[in-house]
């Protein structure tokens, strides 16, 4: 199974949303993140997402952002957006009703905010969001894996 996580410039919060549920998923799950801008391509997160991930044992230090593709649709099987903005432009790029059944907030009906402009405080404030969502979204996903077995 392979679930991506997005937001604006993919170097605060959906690389701390990967390091995150890739650490309570088994390996056999693939966890990626991706930018809705490309302004950031081929750059490491943020160097607060980092610090922030490795006050709680996650090193997002080897990620590399990159830009959401149409081909992200055929890639996953989820794709979780960090706000409302990110989720309507992954949407406006969906082909099929398929495409668009994998996109999803990843706090359901709540948006994560943007800890760019903010301190250490607001990172740390995003982690906790991202952590508390990524314990209800590896319940489900390994859950539905074992009914499969």
């Amino acid at each position: 199974m392979k679930i991506l996580m997005v937001c604006l410039g993919n170097i605060c919060r959906s690389p701390l949303a990967e390091g995150i549920l890739q650490s309570k998923l088994p390996e056999s799950f693939t966890v990626d993140s991706a930018g809705t801008i490309d302004m950031h391509a081929g750059k490491a997160p943020d160097l607060r997402s980092i610090q922030t991930g490795k006050l709680y044992n996650i090193d997002i230090s080897a990620q590399q952002s990159r830009p959401f593709t149409t081909n992200d649709f055929e890639e996953y099987d989820y794709i979780f957006c960090m706000d409302r903005s990110n989720l309507a432009d992954v949407l406006s790029l969906a082909k099929s009703d398929s495409d668009r059944k994998k996109v999803s907030l990843i706090l359901g009906d709540a948006e994560v905010p943007d800890p760019y402009w903010g301190g250490l405080e607001d990172f740390d404030k995003v982690y906790h969001m991202l952590d508390k969502a990524a314990n209800t979204i590896a319940s489900k996903l390994t859950a539905e894996v074992e009914k499969q077995l």
